[in-house]
């Protein structure tokens, strides 16, 4: 490095609030779907299954701060931007629906609900587990592949799943309360594609969640909401990441059962990896493919063996967090 690194103020506090508020959301829609669809044991599910799954995205964006420092020193640069790396939104939706709900259902059939659950569980880790080896094995070839396919193949593939999971698909949550989604929403359009400052140099995400809480809690206090207010919950049950070697007892009924849905999962974010690698070189973050996607298998794997249940991978819009 040349000079001291350039932290941008603002801008990382809006990339901060953008990454974390779409892992909170998976993380909420996992525990929706187990817990409310399901009747999984809220406890396991806070206190075992979400610790290990939010531990994997701490690691896997650790690597990803370090590969960054280590670029910028390498170049020379004050601007390198670190891969934003999260919890899979698809794959995490379908572990829940498609392994470790039907898991449990299958486990209910023989023993007791607790039991099941934890045999559920074991299911999910050991699914991850066999994930991530996958995601470890095939990230030598990422390099291959990335060589092999076009530019122009790779970042229109990427950029029509970004408009389908960044834009489409958030729109019906935005119109479900339409005067705080679209207020919110319009915050974002005024200062981030406007392009506008926001008076004493306000992050503009952060701007956008304030507004959109006071307006709800707010509407919804006055009863003008279109559904009913919904208070969060004060007592949240605490729970740290643990390894264990529970997973190894759930290998035979995942290979057995869940092997087939394992293996579409980790090539989805197989491909993903491969397209935010040349996403971040075009934008001017030279990345090895090979180190981003080892990275993702790590914290897949590190997920995986303290007990979560969802995947990890590099996310859509680098250049994004770049500006």
């Amino acid at each position: 490095m040349t000079g001291r690194y350039r932290w941008a103020t603002t801008g990382d506090i809006n990339a901060f609030f953008g990454l974390m508020l779409d892992n909170v959301v998976n993380l909420a829609l996992l525990g929706a779907i187990l817990v409310g669809a399901f009747g999984f044991p809220a406890d396991l599910v806070y206190t075992k299954m979400f610790p290990g799954t939010a531990f994997g995205v701490l690691v896997g964006d650790l690597i990803y701060t370090w590969l960054a420092f280590r670029l910028a020193k390498k170049t020379g640069r004050s601007d390198v931007t670190a891969m934003p790396l999260g919890l899979d939104s698809p794959s995490t939706i379908g572990m829940a629906l498609a392994v470790l709900g039907p898991a449990f259902v299958a486990a209910k059939a023989k023993m007791n609900p607790a039991d099941a659950a934890i045999v559920a569980w074991q299911v999910g880790m050991a699914t991850m587990v066999i994930i991530g080896l996958f995601k470890l094995v095939m990230s030598f070839f990422g390099d291959l592949v990335r060589r092999a396919i076009p530019a122009a193949g790779i970042l229109g593939s990427i950029g029509g799943v970004g408009i389908a999971l960044l834009g489409t698909l958030q729109l019906g949550t935005i119109f479900g309360e339409p005067i705080v989604g679209m207020l919110a929403f319009g915050v974002i359009l005024y200062a981030l594609v406007a392009r506008i400052r926001l008076p004493y140099r306000a992050p503009e995400v952060l701007a956008s969640v304030l507004v959109g809480a006071v307006l709800y809690y707010t509407l919804g206090f006055s009863g003008l909401l279109v559904h009913p207010i919904q208070l969060p919950q004060a007592s949240f049950p605490l729970g740290f990441p643990t390894p264990t070697l529970g997973f190894v007892d759930g290998f035979a009924i995942a290979i057995r059962d869940y092997l087939p849905l394992a293996l579409p999962f980790a090539i989805l974010t197989i491909i993903g990896g491969i397209n935010n690698t040349e996403s971040a070189r075009v934008a001017g973050d030279d990345y090895r493919t090979r180190d981003i996607l080892l990275t993702e298998a790590v914290a897949t794997l590190v997920a995986g063996v303290c007990g979560g249940v969802a995947q990890t991978t590099p996310y859509i819009g680098h250049p994004a967090y770049k500006a």
